[in-house]
């Protein structure tokens, strides 16, 4: 099977070249952007619960933990979280558009079939980008503070980016998996709740029980907020940061593999 298919059967498809699969590319993601802006209602609901912890964690809880500076310490953790509820929309998506058969009709014209996924996710990227941008102005506003230079603050950013970006990849292969948006919902609830709360996102590691402790320190997204939080405060982070990067891409690669093949197996039938 190529990666390109003809509507008409019997023809042969033209042969897949990088510039044809950019222009594929495009067209999704311009179709897939020009949505998000016709609907800004998905804007706010994206930015509800990271709102809604921001609150919660700065003006109610913080009181509760025993921990010097929480605010510092919480804050760079419900950037991560913005945008990892974002990504969940990467699953809503991709179901939505195998639900309606918009996805059948991008499988009956001569497109690359990579470039629909690839242009969701750049759409979700898009998102979190502008989730980011403004959790961050009001992480500001509720009293966090940065302490380093712009050169680390930007690293990470990007960081939490390039995680939320591998988040989408796992969510675009559970929307195409479960092909119902009321489903993906739930079904991409599960991994954003345990990466969350068995981490150290709220607590320090050694708040947890014996038995979690080490799961919240290793995992993902745990050593993902380590090093935006050391990034943020000034401190050295490079062992955090690589760590980081390691989980990004290697999260990224397997459910992009992961995604196509679901693709191009429900493509084949």
């Amino acid at each position: 099977m190529t990666d390109l298919q003809l509507s008409q059967p019997g023809l042969a498809a033209p042969r897949l070249t990088p510039r044809l699969a950019l222009r594929d590319f495009n067209a999704v993601a311009k179709r897939n952007l020009l949505r998000t802006i016709r609907t800004p209602q998905l804007m706010l609901i994206a930015l509800v619960n990271p709102l809604s912890l921001l609150i919660l964690f700065r003006y109610f809880l913080a009181g509760a933990f025993k921990q010097p500076d929480y605010v510092e310490f919480v804050v760079p953790a419900i950037f991560a979280e913005a945008v990892l509820a974002g990504a969940m929309s990467s699953a809503i998506g991709m179901a939505e558009d195998l639900k309606s058969g918009m996805i059948d009709r991008f499988r009956s014209l001569p497109m690359a079939r990579s470039a629909v996924l690839a242009g969701r996710s750049l759409t979700d990227l898009a998102r979190s980008v502008i989730v980011l941008a403004v959790m961050v102005g009001l992480g500001v506003a509720v009293g966090f503070r940065f302490h380093s230079g712009a050169g680390p603050i930007l690293l990470g950013l990007l960081l939490i980016l390039a995680f939320g970006y591998s988040l989408c990849w796992l969510n675009a292969t559970i929307g195409m998996s479960v092909k119902d948006p009321e489903a993906a919902t739930g079904a991409a609830s599960g991994p954003l709740f345990i990466l969350l709360f068995a981490s150290n996102a709220f607590v320090p590691p050694s708040a947890l029980p014996g038995w979690l402790q080490a799961f919240a320190r290793e995992q993902p997204l745990s050593v993902t907020v380590s090093a935006v939080r050391a990034l943020f405060g000034g401190s050295g982070a490079t062992h955090y940061i690589w760590q980081s990067l390691a989980w990004s891409i290697g999260l990224t690669v397997v459910f992009f593999l992961t995604s196509l093949a679901l693709y191009q197996k429900a493509a084949a039938q």
